[in-house]
């Protein structure tokens, strides 16, 4: 999804990841739905990519559910 709404604003990784102040390799975890950003990062994503409380519910929720199912097996 954040990859998703990164391409409906024409930004680059490496435009992201400089708005976002973090390095390319983080950013692209983040695009790559691998890592979950931290709270400063997070809150950065939904203003530079105008997430809605539903989008951002929603990517929580599976970020969360999947690093949940990774840890169980």
């Amino acid at each position: 999804m954040i990859k998703e709404k990164r391409m409906e604003k024409s930004y680059t990784q490496e435009k992201m990841s400089e708005l976002l102040g973090i390095s390319l390799r983080q950013y692209v975890r983040i695009d790559n739905e691998e890592d979950l950003p931290r709270r400063d990062v997070l809150r950065s994503l939904i203003y530079e990519l105008d997430l809605t409380n539903e989008e951002i519910g929603e990517y929580i929720r599976k970020m969360t559910s999947e690093s949940n199912d990774s840890n169980i097996a």
